[in-house]
């Protein structure tokens, strides 16, 4: 593999291996995407595995040096989950967090050790709690209807799974409305007006182990001070469940910071985050007079988002008179649901001809039936013509998890790039694919 590189993964809009080679095309993990393309077919998700085992291991490190007691970095796959990329962050000693009976599924079967695996989700049902307390893994309990399932299977399973209670800190971001998550008004985890008479039902049962407590305060972050105010409020609930003779031993922090999107991004780095968690947790246990927890982390998009881009393949336009000119590529909403769902922004480039000059505005359009599949706005790129390779970085994170077959399009392939090797690691679809879950009636043969 690669020498890994020093900088922050997330404040790089491309992947760390990115260049611009002899034939004036875009390079990732030393291959051609133009090469790639020809390959592997368009459109075509490409990873580059030094950026996301650098992502890993900057994470590890970091809380190693600036954190004074145990910690474990787990990834947040809601983000992207798959089995090699499973595998790759467990290789790097890097914990799953998982939403959902599939990603717990997924996680096992890429040999991830259940002992680090953390099923979240504010409403999870009955067999996938049954699931994970089979499993071994640790479960993050969002509600009382979720404490008091659990509780009925694990008596009924004669198992006593560890849990971890996730409650609302009241700590508010500026981020996109839809992922605020840590604010009071959340659809997750226990109010703070709630969380002594859990810790008062726990205290009389036998069924769970009650490890510690969790929160999460939201998506693509850059700022630094709401993780700085976030130690002292969860610490205190260490004091509290005391009280009822519960010993916590491990505080989850959630993940949140953002990425480089665009030039104008400006997130602080993987080390100053980790940096600023630990401080905070650390003070707010001296403060209390607390032995150190340990310290879990659930960092997603800055693990994985800017080690993909996507290329497509441009076809035709239009220019409207006295309007835009727009360019059309082989994809859109279906790989990319992220401009129309939350107006997100991107850059895009042309990468079989890197050094021409961007000399013309245009707006990328999908191919989808929607007025609305837009994936960027008046951008600058040099003249382009059907036939020419575009590449939109930054889509590692809610691209092709978020991926779907709106107007029957198959979803996308992707290959894992390193040191001038590609390995698929997921097929494209079939329109085979597509049907094979339909089922005709007899009536209508």
């Amino acid at each position: 593999m690669a020498t890994l590189d020093k900088r922050s993964p997330n404040q790089q809009i491309l992947p760390l291996t990115a260049k611009t080679n002899s034939n004036d095309h875009l390079e990732i993990g030393g291959c051609d995407v133009v090469e790639l393309l020809q390959q592997y077919g368009s459109p075509l998700y490409i990873l580059d595995e030094v950026s996301l085992r650098g992502a890993c291991q900057q994470y590890r490190d970091a809380f190693k040096t600036h954190y004074q007691g145990e910690s474990q970095v787990i990834y947040a796959s809601k983000a992207w989950n798959c089995l090699a990329i499973c595998a790759i962050v467990a290789s790097e000693g890097l914990g799953i967090d998982v939403v959902s009976g599939g990603e717990l599924f997924t996680a096992i079967k890429a040999g991830v050790n259940p002992e680090l695996l953390y099923l979240h989700g504010n409403n999870k049902s009955e067999s996938e709690l049954e699931y994970a307390i089979a499993c071994g893994c640790i479960i993050i309990i969002d509600n009382w209807l979720e404490l008091k399932t659990a509780s009925n299977l694990a008596e009924s399973l004669g198992k006593c799974p560890r849990i971890m209670l996730r409650i609302t800190p009241g700590i508010e971001c500026h981020t996109h409305e839809y992922i605020q998550t840590g604010h009071l008004d959340s659809k997750f985890g226990f109010d703070p007006t709630e969380v002594e008479s859990v810790f008062a039902f726990l205290s009389n049962q036998t069924a769970l182990n009650c490890i510690g407590v969790h929160a999460h305060i939201g998506s693509q972050i850059f700022e630094l001070q709401p993780h700085q105010d976030l130690g002292a409020v969860m610490i205190k609930w260490f004091k509290i469940a005391g009280k009822y003779g519960l010993n916590l031993t491990e505080l989850n922090i959630g993940g949140g910071l953002g990425i480089s999107y665009t030039e104008s991004d400006d997130p602080p780095s993987i080390t100053e985050w980790v940096k600023t968690v630990s401080n905070s947790v650390m003070a707010a246990c001296e403060a209390e007079g607390l032995p150190l927890p340990k310290l879990i982390s659930e960092p997603g998009r800055s693990l994985i988002g800017t080690a993909c881009v996507t290329a497509y393949t441009i076809g035709g336009g239009k220019t409207v008179p006295q309007g835009r000119t727009y360019v059309t590529i082989d994809g859109g909403m279906s790989d990319n649901p992220r401009p129309i769902t939350y107006q997100s922004q991107y850059l895009a480039m042309v990468a079989n001809h890197m050094s021409a000059e961007a000399d013309q505005v245009i707006t990328i359009a999908g191919k989808h039936c929607e007025s609305g599949d837009i994936l960027i706005k008046d951008i600058k790129l040099p003249k382009t013509t059907a036939g020419d390779i575009l590449v939109v970085p930054a889509t590692g994170a809610y691209n092709y998890s978020m991926a779907s077959n709106y107007n029957r399009i198959p979803k996308l392939a992707a290959v894992l790039v390193d040191s001038g090797e590609a390995n698929l690691i997921l097929k494209r679809e079939t329109y085979e694919d597509l049907i094979r879950q339909d089922i005709l009636p007899h009536k209508l043969r």
